[in-house]
């Protein structure tokens, strides 16, 4: 474990996040661009889905159904199972506990995408149609979250707005077309543009990541605003979706690289998807809360020491 660990914390991916939350709290001037921030995660996200779109073109659909329905049935759970502990337990009211569920419930591409490259750094890669189940995992926790929410609640938000918020949003739209036109073009079209999308993609992704250490960075003063409790939530819920997740990843066939990949998916919360829609929908839930929860706690947590301990966990059920 804890060579596994050190090989997480010494990789350039989680050094450039750590260096972005340091030159944040020296007060560096040190800043992204809106613009080049935009076209990194365009890059990011394209390049996932054309790449496991590519990947899905030539594998057996008995082999992706069964990791399919997992994640389908993840996706559903974690949401309900977030909600649950937060009303219970944290006391929450019910706009901001369905708030942060639908962000637990979904998905970060970005968490995804680091714990592919530490499968890859450890020798144990996932499978490659792994995108489309982060495809597949982005909506249905937003939207299970949603409908709690307008359970007798009373509240200005809109439902169809937020849905099409989801469905229209970037990562969505990005994810689904890249793995449509990689599966149409298969692994000869993915060659006429792996100079750009595949050689290119750990480069751009140390980049995106240290920009994601300013971010959190700013996000890190809000943790006295939300709480012991959310603090506790941002950490223990995730291992226990991510421990459940490789469990049940293991079960549907997925190799031990797949079944730790599919556990960080599942412990990871999303900050773009999620956040625009709760937006439009639940206006009147605290930013604080569910902006804090999922990328100043959470998205440390699972770069740091998640990722290593979903795959440690992986390597003692695969034996």
């Amino acid at each position: 474990m804890l060579d596994i660990l050190l090989t997480n914390l010494l990789s350039p991916i989680v050094l450039a996040f750590a260096l972005g939350i340091i030159a944040q709290l020296i007060r560096s001037d040190l800043s992204f661009p809106e613009p080049l921030y935009q076209a990194l995660s365009i890059y990011l996200l394209f390049a996932i889905g054309l790449k496991g779109g590519a990947e899905l073109s030539h594998t057996p659909w008995a082999v992706v159904i069964w990791p399919a329905l997992v994640t389908l049935a993840l996706g559903m759970l974690t949401p309900i199972t977030s909600y649950v502990v937060l009303r219970k337990i944290g006391r929450m009211d019910r706009i901001n506990a369905a708030a942060i569920a639908a962000h637990y419930g979904s998905v970060s591409a970005v968490t995804f995408i680091a714990a592919q490259a530490f499968g890859q750094l450890q020798g144990n890669p996932a499978e490659g149609f792994m995108p489309a189940l982060v495809a597949m995992l982005e909506v249905p926790a937003i939207i299970v979250a949603l409908m709690i929410a307008f359970t007798r609640s009373n509240h200005h938000g809109s439902w169809r707005e937020g849905l099409h918020e989801v469905l229209a949003g970037r990562s969505v739209v990005l994810l689904v077309g890249g793995l449509l036109i990689g599966y149409l073009t298969g692994m000869e079209g993915l060659k006429q543009v792996e100079p750009f999308f595949v050689n290119g993609f750990k480069g751009a992704l140390t980049l995106f990541l240290l920009e994601m250490g300013l971010v959190a960075a700013r996000r890190l003063r809000d943790l006295k605003k939300v709480g012991a409790f959310l603090v506790g939530f941002g950490i223990v819920m995730p291992i226990l979706h991510g421990s459940l997740a490789v469990v049940l990843g293991h079960w549907a066939g997925l190799s031990v690289g797949g079944s730790a990949v599919l556990g960080a998916m599942v412990a990871s919360a999303s900050y773009i998807a999620a956040p625009a829609a709760v937006r439009i929908s639940l206006p009147e839930a605290n930013p604080t809360f569910y902006l804090t929860a999922s990328l100043g706690i959470t998205f440390p947590f699972n770069l740091t020491l998640g990722i290593p301990l979903y795959f440690a966990l992986a390597q003692w059920i695969g034996g």
